[in-house]
């Protein structure tokens, strides 16, 4: 499991490098890993209209559902910070999370495939490792929408 751990995070890490973020110059890469060994690494995108931006886990999902990578999502890595001098993020402080949204698309990604990935999260000198039903223990699923 640590292997799949770092190495996910070690792509998260270089997807940062990727990132657009020209107006608060903070690099997120996310990391998808699915039950048949695929992976999927995305930046964030910002926008001049902030509220069109699309965090990292958006677009890794987004180009998942897009590419019909229909295997089920099993474990999440995210990475992000200032970038370095080779443009891949630079962790620092605590852990960064998904946001709110985020969390809602992953979970909407896995409920397809009826998993609870593992979700591991990098800071400067810890590494979260938590289920995405614990980000989310209240998730809006599509049996709510069938009551």
């Amino acid at each position: 499991m640590n292997q799949m751990r770092d190495e996910l995070l070690d792509l998260a890490r270089r997807a940062s490098a990727k990132a657009y973020a020209p107006y608060s110059g903070f690099h997120v890469g996310a990391a998808l890993q699915f039950a048949d060994g695929s992976q999927l690494a995305a930046g964030n995108v910002e926008n001049a209209s902030y509220g069109l931006t699309l965090c990292a886990e958006t677009v890794a999902a987004g180009s998942a559902m897009q590419g019909g990578l229909g295997s089920p999502l099993v474990a999440v890595a995210i990475h992000g910070g200032r970038p370095g001098a080779d443009g891949i993020a630079i962790a620092a402080g605590a852990p960064v999370t998904p946001c709110g949204r985020c969390r809602q698309m992953l979970e909407e990604m896995a409920s397809q495939g009826g998993t609870d990935p593992l979700v591991w999260c990098a800071g400067e000198s810890e590494i979260l490792e938590l289920r995405l039903s614990e980000l989310l223990p209240y998730a809006f699923r599509k049996d709510n929408l069938d009551g």
